[in-house]
């Protein structure tokens, strides 16, 4: 019988890691760029499509569920994975970042979060156990602690104080989540680490969570303003504060020199809405870095979006045609620009695992960055 979760380390070069984690609907080899499928849906795409792609693990969203269509009622169809026909492992976010972004009229205190619903302004309540109820509900494998990301810029006071209460939370949320012996049985737990840019806070988040014990770890709380810098300066040390035996999970990450740049320092699992958003706007990502389709100078131009990725986009359709498709508002031209970016991010997660067990990933990460920002 298929394990409920575990995780094993294949190959390590320098602090990055590649390896597998199995649960009870499939493995997901790391380190891993989940796709996000924010309303039950990867947009613009099948998903025997994302899978065939190489996606082992996609992304759904508490906020966006729990109002639209309703967990209650996702329940009653059978869970997430049979609603959309995914029957692959699914990571839900606990939805603390979409209520204090997205929502309107939002009061905090230490129960959770009361809100508008930024759709028709019907009022709810989210807190630990309401966000472990929904992702019961919707059936997750991997089910993220509810916790108040911390934004950017901010006064460490203020940062300390958040990262205190999403402590607080996730032992709130570790409780609530043992409370569901049956979902429990099936699924992970995830911690995640916050404390903003400071380290030392860093450290108290990462010692809270150990002393509490979770499946895998997050480092949260970035991709939130402070620039690339600024992030790769918090990954060259917190992800070594989390355990080794144990995935780690970066969160809201990112374009692809940022994942290039995590791997390096030990992050093993990603996720982002840039490959689908940006395909669905007309820019895709290649080896030479991002572009934009709606350009001009794409009209007549007959050769592919990156002479050097697989996907049968790149294979069968020219720059000129997905720059009259995206010109032109057809629907086709965000299906396609979509599926290339996702097969892009897939064939870089494979190239990093590849590397890491080859121990070539220094010369591999120097000389995609050098390419990618060559422009």
């Amino acid at each position: 019988m298929p394990p409920r979760f575990s995780f094993s380390i294949a190959a390590t070069d320098g602090a990055a890691r590649t390896g597998t984690i199995a649960m009870r609907r499939g493995e997901i080899r790391t380190p891993a760029f989940m796709p996000v499928g924010t309303a039950a849906t990867v947009k613009a795409m099948k998903p025997g499509d994302v899978r065939a792609l190489g996606a082992d693990i996609i992304l759904g969203n508490t906020y966006h569920l729990m109002l639209r269509p309703g967990d209650e009622r996702i329940a009653r169809l059978g869970g997430l994975h049979e609603f959309m026909r995914w029957d692959r492992p699914i990571l839900t976010d606990s939805g603390g970042f979409q209520v204090m972004s997205l929502s309107e009229l939002t009061q905090q205190s230490e129960e959770g979060v009361a809100f508008k619903s930024h759709l028709d302004g019907s009022r709810h309540m989210l807190s630990p156990e309401r966000s472990m109820e929904i992702q019961r509900n919707l059936g997750s494998d991997i089910v993220m602690v509810f916790d108040e990301c911390t934004g950017w810029p901010v006064e460490k006071d203020a940062a300390a104080a958040s990262m205190h209460r999403s402590m607080r939370w996730a032992r709130r949320s570790r409780d609530a989540f043992d409370s569901g012996v049956e979902h429990a049985a099936g699924a992970a737990l995830f911690g995640i680490q916050q404390g903003s840019m400071w380290q030392d806070l860093r450290q108290q988040s990462s010692e809270a969570l150990q002393n509490i014990g979770f499946d895998g770890y997050a480092v949260g709380g970035l991709a939130v303003g402070e620039g690339q810098e600024q992030m790769f300066a918090v990954l060259d040390y917190a992800p070594q504060m989390l355990p080794e035996d144990r995935p780690r999970y970066l969160m809201g990450v990112g374009k692809p020199d940022d994942i290039v740049g995590a791997v390096t320092r030990g992050i093993d699992m990603f996720d982002c809405v840039l490959p689908t958003r940006s395909g669905r706007t007309g820019q895709a990502f290649t080896h030479d870095g991002p572009l934009n389709i709606r350009n001009a100078k794409f009209k007549e131009d007959t050769g592919p979006l990156d002479p050097d990725c697989s996907c049968s986009v790149c294979g069968e359709y020219s720059r000129a045609y997905l720059h009259h498709l995206i010109r032109s508002g057809e629907i086709l031209g965000a299906m396609l620009m979509t599926e290339h970016n996702l097969a892009f991010y897939q064939q870089l997660m494979a190239a990093l695992r590849g590397a890491i067990r080859k121990g070539h990933l220094a010369k591999f990460a120097t000389e995609f960055v050098s390419r990618y920002r060559r422009e």
